[in-house]
């Protein structure tokens, strides 16, 4: 159990469901896909398609808002990325034991990214650079920030980083994390709102022979601060690549740093949530921290 409110979803009810609702289908085998995913449990239908259960309960109608707008923006997502990334199928609805709407997508071949697996991969960088200033090129189309979560105004996050930190004074040095965050939290916006994934965390990435072939989880593709996505340097990369990925997107100190904050608030929320749950995504988030307590520049900076 990743959450207190969590759905679990048993491979009966998911072929249940899948039978029931999209009969053209009912004859394909239904495989849970084992990951560390955090919001959805996936079962692979074939070889071909995934339907996606959310983890989380929730009122039917925002669920179902959600599952919609999740498809549109993938949608405008496949349309503008340099790699591939699921397709929006179909919505099935509640049913079966199941209580919400859930949600059918094109499955992608690939690995799932890891923290460290490509840190060193000139590649790789090379690719996200390329993914991420890709979708900056899209047109928001009078879109901005929509006001919640990450990607808009940093000290927003003040009250749910001091629990983190209360959250986390057992399990490592909140001292100078808190100071890190003290201190980036302070740092100006100056650059408008473009399109981000949102999330580019190893596990929404796929890879394989090296390169970047594929980008999973594309239903937040929004508007908000240009910085959000370097969290992925931070993510994955090691100190030379992240030089490679800031150089290609052409960042400035202050939006460099601040894709630094972001990776920050992401990362502090997944160890101590993680703890017992979630092993893959809570040391996710014990290597971001070393990489951003780890980095001359950042350090430099924040004793400054």
């Amino acid at each position: 159990m990743m959450h207190a409110d969590e759905l679990i979803v048993s491979k009966k009810v998911a072929c249940t469901l899948v039978a029931d609702q999209f009969p053209q289908w009912a004859h394909l085998a239904v495989v849970e896909a084992h990951g560390s995913g955090t919001d959805n449990t996936i079962y692979r239908i074939g070889d071909e398609l995934a339907a996606r259960f959310p983890r989380r309960n929730s009122d039917i109608a925002i669920a179902s808002r959600l599952l919609e707008q999740n498809a549109t923006a993938m949608t405008e997502f496949a349309a503008i990325s340099p790699f591939p990334s699921p397709q929006p199928v179909a919505i099935g609805q509640p049913g079966g034991g199941f209580p919400l709407p859930w949600s059918i997508q094109t499955w992608l071949p690939g690995h799932v990214a890891t923290p460290g697996g490509l840190a060193d991969s000139q590649s790789v960088a090379d690719d996200l650079a390329r993914l991420i200033g890709t979708l900056r090129t899209a047109d928001p189309r009078g879109r901005h920030f929509a006001g919640h979560g990450r990607g808009g105004n940093l000290p927003d996050h003040d009250a749910w980083m001091s629990h983190c930190f209360a959250m986390s004074e057992d399990l490592m040095d909140v001292s100078p994390l808190q100071a890190m965050w003290q201190r980036l939290r302070t740092l100006p916006r100056r650059d408008n709102d473009v399109m981000t994934h949102g999330d580019l965390i190893p596990a929404n990435l796929l890879v394989m022979g090296g390169r970047l072939v594929g980008v999973l989880d594309t239903g937040g593709f929004a508007a908000a601060d240009p910085a959000l996505d370097l969290v992925a340097g931070w993510h994955l990369l090691d100190r030379d690549r992240r030089g490679t990925l800031r150089t290609a997107l052409r960042c400035d100190s202050v939006q460099w740093l601040r894709g630094a904050a972001w990776a920050l608030q992401q990362a502090m929320g997944l160890i101590w949530y993680y703890r017992t749950s979630n092993p893959v995504s809570s040391e996710l988030g014990r290597s971001t921290l070393d990489r951003l307590l780890n980095d001359a520049e950042l350090t430099k900076y924040v004793r400054a």
